[in-house]
């Protein structure tokens, strides 16, 4: 499922506490992006046909629940983001980064643990 990065805004404020009324989510995210009430909720509206988060009706008003896992969208954008950049290969996504001095000791002590813990099949 393609959610742009406007729509992720949104599915953050839905991801972060749910279920929620559009007002709520005006309030949490037009001002900081300078957005209208409209456009948010227009990105509610892409957001449910593409059936990343559910409404339902509780009085004069919808509520908004994500359907969509943040931990399922991570995956996605990451496998992406790896796809595109790196051919699909972690190891120089990695090595990127090492050679750029980007990885901090505790970086490097984490995926050292990372990497003690995997299956020996994998």
């Amino acid at each position: 499922m393609a959610i742009s990065d406007a729509e992720s805004v949104v599915m953050e404020a839905l991801w972060r506490n749910h279920p929620r009324s559009a007002d709520d989510i005006i309030a949490d995210v037009a001002d900081a992006n300078n957005w209208s009430a409209m456009t948010v909720r227009t990105l509610l509206n892409r957001l449910l046909k593409k059936e990343a988060i559910s409404a339902t009706r509780t009085g004069r008003k919808y509520v908004y629940t994500p359907r969509l896992a943040r931990t399922d969208y991570v995956h996605e954008k990451s496998q992406g983001l790896i796809d595109q950049l790196f051919d699909g290969q972690l190891a120089p996504l990695v090595s990127h980064f090492s050679e750029r001095q980007s990885l901090s000791a505790d970086d490097i002590k984490a995926l050292k643990r990372l990497i003690e813990e995997l299956p020996d099949d994998q």
